[in-house]
């Protein structure tokens, strides 16, 4: 079983998309940065989640342009 039993899929607050419209397959550059200060938050708090949280951190800032 994995790590993601917990949660409730029903209770989770999706970002709504119109039926009509397709969702990018890839995330775009601000939506990749987003995510890393997102993660790089998570890592600075602790948790059961930091580890892999740093570890994805890291993947990603090496695999996107910096913000500078």
């Amino acid at each position: 079983m994995d790590d993601y039993a917990h949660f409730d899929l029903d209770e989770i607050d999706f970002a709504p998309v119109e039926y009509d419209e397709e969702r990018l397959a890839l995330l775009t550059l601000g939506e990749a940065h987003m995510l890393l200060r997102v993660l790089r938050t998570v890592t600075a708090e602790g948790g059961p989640v930091a580890a892999e949280a740093d570890g994805l951190s890291k993947e990603i800032a090496a695999r996107i342009p910096s913000a500078d």
